[in-house]
């Protein structure tokens, strides 16, 4: 088991997606998306962008991961692809990627421009890597993101809170089960908070 821990410059529901029941991360943090497996946990923290510097958004156990194509046609996955004209939860589906004659197409969403129009540099960094993870046991905080428990900040010299804008997937053993410990301890799951681009 590893964690992958990153920053969220922006927080919209689209990345990740927390909607029905299930956690999704389908776009943007293509080498998470391409390194993870299951059994994983990903864990998504604010930053100073969004006002949530050192606060945790979301956390997510790997449950499954497969390619766009196969996201795109799964019966799970239905209600994530986006409907502009629906409700926000819907206007915001990260299931926006699919192959037709060997050609990427890209849903009208949050990452094309507006009706619809193809925004390449989204779909050349999102198809960076043609992987969907997603679990059911998750923890989307939100804007209700609540401070990273400070023994996380320093454990044996340690922080799971990122540096920079990259993402962090190496740290030791004994950091990663007591994270794993805390968050299987947590008695609310699923989507608690609204997400904070919303407010």
């Amino acid at each position: 088991m590893r964690l992958h821990s990153y920053k969220m410059a922006r927080d919209f529901g689209f990345a990740p997606n927390p909607f029905h029941g299930v956690c999704t991360l389908a776009t943007c943090k293509p080498q998470i998306r391409a390194s993870a497996k299951v059994g994983d946990i990903v864990l998504g923290c604010g930053s100073a962008s969004n006002k949530l510097a050192g606060r945790m958004i979301f956390a997510m156990k790997v449950e499954g991961k497969i390619s766009f194509q196969e996201y795109w046609d799964h019966p799970l996955f239905q209600k994530k692809k986006p409907s502009m004209y629906g409700s926000r939860a819907r206007s915001y589906g990260d299931n926006i990627y699919r192959r037709e004659n060997s050609c990427w197409l890209q849903a009208d969403s949050h990452h094309s421009f507006e009706n619809g129009v193809l925004n390449l540099d989204n779909l050349e960094r999102d198809t960076g890597s043609d992987n969907v993870i997603w679990g059911t046991d998750f923890i989307y905080w939100g804007s209700e993101a609540p401070t990273i428990p400070a023994r996380f900040r320093n454990f044996d010299g340690d922080d799971i809170y990122p540096n920079g804008r990259g993402h962090r997937s190496r740290f030791a053993d004994p950091l990663v089960v007591a994270f794993d410990d805390w968050f299987s301890g947590q008695n609310a799951r699923g989507r608690i908070g609204r997400p904070a681009a919303w407010d």
